[in-house]
């Protein structure tokens, strides 16, 4: 198939979006497969799943595209391009530099789950960006399969009609072949106006160690070859094109992309900084008007510092950033400097599973070791003096006698379950200081529930224990909703009498004692014995609220003496005593990387 010789109205651009686990991957394998771009003996589960860690939390991290050629029975050949999108919450920014890029999607349930928090949430930022929607009803193959009660859900939740619902099972392959034909139908082929300028869209980027940067982009005026140079609107950095073409698992070159199609380029762009996620790209003989309109800027909620655990990798760990913000643009950074560790960097993150992500990914990829500090969110405060700030770092955090008040985030949290889990859901809710607002009944056993919660709650491990009250069948979706007035403390910890500032954490002060006692507890037992006595503290201001000790290392000093007169023991006794005494002076406790890590996890 000549892919150069197609015309606008047989491309389809659509993606792909639902829940966690209603089985996008495994969809996308199966068109990957019947489309044919790739041998039998070559497939694998999660194609398009290329990092290891997403393979092995089967997640999806990163969106990713592929373009599928097809022929429909009446021999008219079609490429569709699908760009697969991530379920989770923390990647929603993913979602929406994809949805920007389709004129379609495909919204997924799953057959015996139904409609859950994330599909709704997808299906209006969808809305947001006026695509067609098309439903599929997935894992019918399941024995606990209830399609007509997905059916139902889908005319009261999405509003969608569920006579146009297809009926697939992407794991045995029931229905997939159908769905090109769906596809092509349902989907719009791109609007193309023809300024004779040239206008495309960023949406991804990552880097290459042979090539330098390769963009991923959606042509949506004009047309690009091998040759031409182009210009980025947001800096008006110019570069020649050396290779365009075509995602089909591997980089397919072609002698040119047209408008409407998706596929990358590479212009040997050494400037990692110039590449800018929802930035436009024109010609530079050819410069369109004005820029398209652009992504949501992703707004960072989670804050840790980043420190490498061997000083000399300060340089590395700065690059490695800089070549993983290509390929993650939510992940905002700036540098930092700590007394106990060094020189490292601030950064911000969606949730916490994108700052696990960042730092697996910082580890594996780039072999960088690192220290990270407790995560925190932003809090307001305003000052005696009328003056407001926000800080994220509590070494910021200013003297109490200074501050009037402080506010910190809310968020605005809706959370689908089965009804019988509904005391359990408040349960947990309440303990992290969360307020009901409103609940409805979706269906006759399944209810929304909308709570208001403090943000920096929701960061530590919320999501994991609402999974485990509800028995996994618990959705979360949130937004944030502003800033409300709390009562928040600054905890810090005591080594050795020795405060350590990556320790300290912001938290507020019916949870500070509880807090403390449990993190003075996992100290004790990662850090290693001494020589002499450790005391482990936990502080607000002057004053110490728990304390763990770690009793010193004892050599047998008597063991010499048989019998004998008594006082010959007690100045054996006396002497280690003083050495002990003076090695307690001079001795400094080394902290190992577990340490930090252990106070950060809950039990």
């Amino acid at each position: 198939m000549k892919l150069n010789k197609l015309n606008k109205d047989n491309i389809r651009n659509f993606s792909i979006i639902a829940h966690i686990d209603h089985g996008k991957s495994t969809l996308s394998d199966r068109l990957i497969q019947l489309s044919g771009i790739i041998e039998d003996r070559d497939m694998k589960d999660q194609i398009l799943d290329s990092m290891d860690i997403e393979r092995e939390r089967g997640i999806t991290i990163k969106s990713q595209t592929v373009s599928l050629p097809y022929t429909a029975p009446d021999g008219t050949e079609y490429l569709l391009n699908l760009i697969d999108t991530p379920g989770h919450v923390d990647f929603s920014y993913e979602v929406s530099r994809a949805l920007a890029s389709c004129e379609g999607a495909l919204i997924l349930a799953d057959a015996s789950q139904g409609v859950e928090a994330q599909t709704l949430a997808n299906l209006y930022l969808a809305m947001e960006h006026e695509l067609e929607i098309l439903p599929v009803i997935n894992k019918i193959d399941l024995p606990s399969a209830e399609i007509d009660w997905v059916k139902d859900q889908i005319e009261e939740d999405l509003g969608l009609d569920s006579d146009l619902a297809m009926l697939v099972s992407a794991k045995v392959g029931t229905g997939v072949e159908e769905m090109f034909q769906a596809i092509v139908e349902g989907i719009p082929a791109p609007t193309v106006e023809d300024t004779g300028k040239f206008k495309a869209l960023i949406f991804d980027s990552h880097y290459d160690a042979f090539r330098g940067t390769i963009v991923h982009f959606r042509i949506f005026e004009g047309s690009i070859k091998k040759g031409d140079r182009i210009q980025f609107m947001s800096n008006d950095a110019q570069y020649k094109v050396e290779e365009v073409g075509l995602f089909q698992i591997e980089r397919k070159p072609q002698d040119q992309l047209m408008a409407g199609q998706v596929g990358y380029f590479i212009a040997g762009i050494k400037t990692i900084s110039d590449v800018k996620i929802g930035d436009t790209v024109t010609m530079a003989d050819k410069r369109c008007d004005e820029p398209l309109g652009g992504f949501r800027e992703p707004t960072p909620v989670v804050f840790s510092s980043m420190y490498p655990v061997a000083a000399d990798d300060y340089e590395e760990l700065s690059e490695a950033l800089e070549k993983l913000k290509l390929n993650d643009a939510a992940l905002i950074y700036e540098k930092d400097a700590s007394v106990a560790l060094g020189f490292g960097y601030r950064c911000g993150f969606l949730g916490l599973l994108h700052l696990e992500v960042v730092q697996e990914r910082l580890e594996r990829e780039y072999n960088i070791s690192l220290i990270l500090t407790s995560p925190s969110v932003q809090y307001e405060i305003t000052y005696t003096s009328g003056e407001v700030k926000i800080i994220d770092n509590p070494t910021e955090y200013p003297d109490p006698m200074e501050i009037t008040k402080v506010r910190e985030p809310f968020i605005n949290a809706s959370i689908i379950v089965p009804d019988k889990y509904m005391g359990n859901v408040m349960q947990v809710c309440h303990e992290f200081r969360g307020v009901s607002t409103n609940y409805q009944y979706l269906t006759s056993s399944r209810m929304e529930m909308k709570f208001t919660l403090p943000l920096a709650e929701v960061v530590y491990e919320f999501y994991d224990r609402l999974k485990s009250v509800t028995q996994g069948y618990g959705s979360f979706d949130y937004e944030i909703a502003g800033y409300q007035e709390t009562d928040l403390v600054k905890l810090d910890f005591l080594i050795n009498a020795e405060r350590v500032d990556a320790l300290s954490m912001l938290i507020h002060r019916d949870k500070a004692e509880a807090k403390a006692r449990a993190a003075c507890k996992k100290l004790r037992e990662e850090i290693p014995r001494q020589q002499f006595k450790i005391p482990i503290q936990g502080a607000i201001g002057g004053k110490i609220i728990s304390r763990e000790t770690i009793s010193a290392f004892r050599k047998d000093v008597t063991a010499k003496c048989y019998g004998g007169d008594i006082s010959r023991k007690r100045k054996l006794l006396e002497k280690q005593k003083k050495g002990k005494k003076r090695m307690k002076m001079v001795g400094s406790v080394e902290i190992p990387q577990s340490a930090f890590l252990s106070v950060l996890k809950s039990d």
